[in-house]
Parts: structure tokens; sequence; C-alpha cells
């Protein structure tokens, strides 16, 4: 007879998964109950109808916002697939995708953080992530920024070295031009191989644009990507980059110099803080650094693109730092840009007292380049999975017991492994 043993764990298992389903089942209710537009989803569906159709990429609006196409025609020709499903069934595979990216990217983010977590966690973690207002948003649009972020954190956080490394990151770039900037901040970090290969990458895709569309690759290279007006408008409380937090404060459409002056003041910092950051022994913190200064100066930065949020509740929990994480959690589900009143131009007249709350995102931003400024000038603090083995017995005894000590309650460690080990290692040494 076999017997199957029952980890204490399996509890906590149990428990998780029925966690997400209850909050999958929640929020079908609500895009049912809604009956959500999924307006970004139907803007690919007819980006990728233009090719089919061969018509002007760029001179078509749809749904009731008039919404035209931003993205590069390397991304019109990955939306073809798009146009072969009946709507109804696109906003379902839409819906499913999202969540399963959500899925990998909180998996990805304990990776890059260096944890090793219980079965439990990532279900947990996801259950609660999607209710993370940038997460939750690009649920209901229907927008693609999760399988940006998974693509970049990936790569990424690769070891040096590895084959590829940088063609996801250039492949990102090339469906939405805002990955590029990591390229910058390979450059910086001394990572040249890393860069040339994400450059050759998007090359790859604007030449591929070209040969599939030549006409809207000129259009769009020459003309479109210089108006940033038809992504939408930049004072609205939707964008939460320093423009929007700029317009607002000004209580002006057009905040000109007054924006961009600032904006190329914090590009540095961010790029010299991710620099020390690297060369001080933080790769995390180096990488978090260049995504959220990447959200700050870009002209608008939606609040879904914000999914970085995941990784950095992630590198706080693995650092320990629990009520940090709380506190990020907190700021992204609070949603006090939605609370105020938005509609017409009301977005332009909030009181002094109100300007945090109508950009959370990028006042949280500027916060995190703070902390990094703090966190990096401490010696270096390398994280349990980066640690190296010593040959000396006692070395790796004295070395287990500060890992046991620093690693946090939810990664893995088989019962008593730890003091099995310890015990024969000190037993070798005497």
């Amino acid at each position: 007879m076999i017997h199957r043993t029952v980890t204490p764990s399996s509890p906590r298992v149990i428990a998780s998964g029925v966690l997400l389903l209850v909050s999958l089942a929640a929020l079908t209710a609500l895009c049912v109950t809604l009956r959500i537009p999924m307006a970004d989803t139907l803007v690919y569906r007819a980006e990728g109808a233009a090719v089919v159709g061969g018509t002007d990429l760029y001179g078509f609006t749809v749904t009731e916002w008039h919404l035209p196409a931003t993205y590069p025609p390397f991304a019109a020709i990955l939306f073809v697939p798009t146009t072969w499903l009946p709507i109804p069934l696109l906003k379902v595979a839409f819906i499913a995708g999202n969540v399963a990216l959500l899925a990998l990217l909180v998996h990805l983010s304990f990776r890059f953080a260096g944890v090793r977590a219980r079965p439990w966690l990532p279900l947990a973690a996801t259950a609660v992530a999607i209710w993370l207002e940038p997460a939750f948003q690009t649920l209901l649009f229907g927008q693609i920024n999760l399988a940006l972020a998974c693509l970049v954190l990936w790569d990424l956080s690769r070891p040096e070295g590895a084959v590829g490394k940088g063609f996801a990151l250039g492949i990102a770039a090339g469906i939405k031009l805002t990955p590029g900037f990591f390229v910058v901040y390979l450059l910086i970090t001394g990572r040249i191989r890393t860069a040339v290969t994400a450059t050759a990458s998007f090359i790859g895709t604007v030449l591929l644009g070209a040969l599939v569309l030549p006409g809207a690759s000129v259009d769009f290279w020459t003309r479109r990507m210089f108006e940033t007006s038809r992504v939408g408008k930049a004072w609205i409380v939707d964008n939460q980059s320093l423009q929007g937090l700029v317009a607002r404060v000004l209580h002006t459409e057009e905040p000109g110099l007054l924006w961009a002056v600032p904006t190329v003041a914090v590009a540095v910092l961010g790029l010299w803080l991710a620099r020390r950051a690297h060369r001080a022994g933080h790769p995390q913190w180096a990488l978090l650094t260049a995504a959220f200064t990447a959200l700050l100066i870009s002209p608008i930065s939606w609040s879904h693109h914000w999914v970085w949020c995941v990784p950095l509740a992630a590198l706080l929990l693995a650092e320990r730092r629990l009520y940090l994480a709380a506190f990020v959690a907190a700021v992204f589900t609070a949603r006090t840009h939605w609370v105020l009143p938005h509609d017409g131009a009301l977005d332009l007249h909030y009181p002094w007292w109100q300007q945090p709350l109508a950009s959370p995102y990028p006042v949280f931003g500027l916060a995190v380049l703070a902390y990094v400024a703090v966190r990096t000038r401490r010696r270096r603090v390398t994280l349990p999975a980066q640690r190296t083995v010593s040959a000396r017995p006692e070395d790796r005894t004295a070395a287990r017991r500060a890992e046991k000590s620093a690693r946090p309650a939810f990664e893995d460690e088989p019962e008593g492994r730890s003091t099995a080990t310890e015990s024969t290692e000190s037993n070798r040494t005497t």
C-alpha cells in the first residue's frame, strides 16, 4: 500500500488555490456585469484587420472613444491572429491570456528576487495581484503590458552571457517603443553584448514591418511616432507620468519646458542610480530603477503601464521588508486617481491637496528613486540565491546558518535537512 505524505504546506496550497478561484470568479462576475468593452483589444483587432485588408493602418479609429493605432507596424503584424476569432471569444481569450501572463509575471518576479517560493505563494500572490490597479486595468482594457513586462523581466534577469540575451527585449521594443529605454540601461552598466543583441533584434522588427507594410512603416517612423497626441491627452488622470503630474499641478494642457527640464533631470538621475546600484552589487534594484525611470519620463504612462509594481513587491518580500511590500500593495490598490472627479477638464482644476491623490504613481516612482539612492549607499548585500559556497566545512556551516536566518519564511526548505546537514558538517570539522 502506498501512503502519500501530506506536507505542512498542503493546507496552504489548498487555501491559496481556493483564494485564486474566488478571485477569478469575482473578476468574471465583474466583467460580465459591466460588459467590459476591452477597447484596446478592439484596436489590436482593427490593426490586424488593416494588415489583412491592406487598408491604412494609421487612418482609422474604433470604439466610442475614437481610438487610433499607435504601435509600430511590427505590432500590427502580430495582431493578425486576433482577426480569426469573433469579438466575444477574443475578449475571453485576452482575459484568460492576461491572467496567465500575470501568474507568469509573479513567478518571474520571485525568481528575479532570488526566492525559492513554496507552491502556495505564487497562487496567493496571483490572487492578490489581480486586484492591483495596473494589472486589473490591463485585464479590463485587454492590454499587452503584462506580455511586455514578462519579456523584459525574463530576458534581463537571465545570467550574463546567456545565449540570445537581449533578443526578447528587442522584440518588446519592436512592439512598443518604451522598452527601448532598457537598451540605454544596458549600455551604461557595461553590458554591451546584450545591448547590441537587443538593438539588432529591434532593427529586425523594423525591417520585417517595412517588408510587409512599407507604406505604413514610412508613415510611422517619419510621422506618427512623433504625434504623442494620438496616444491620448497627457493631462488626464489616466496618465501617471511626470508630464501628467506637471500638467495637472500647473493646470495647463501644455507644460512645455516646465515638464521637459525636470524629465531630463529624472532620466539622468535614474540612469545614474541604476548604474550605481549595478556596480554596488544590487542588480535587481538596478533593473527596477531603470523600469520606474522609464515610466516616469515617458510622455504618457497610463496607469496600467505600472505593472512593474509586481516585481518590486516581490523583491521587498525577499528582503524581508514586509511593511514596504504591504505599502506597495496599498498604493497600487487604492485607486485614488479614479476616486477624484475626472470628467471633462476637471483633471486640470484639482486643488493642491488633491494633487498627490491625482498622481500617486509618479510620486511613488520618485520615492522609489530616493529609496534606491539610500539603499545603494550601504555595503553590498547579496541575496541567498546569489551567495557562493565556501570549500571549508566550517564556512559552509556558518553560511548556511546565516542564510537560514535571512531567508524569507516562504522559501522552500525540506524538513530536517538543515539541522542534519549542519550536524554532519560539524562532525567533519571536529
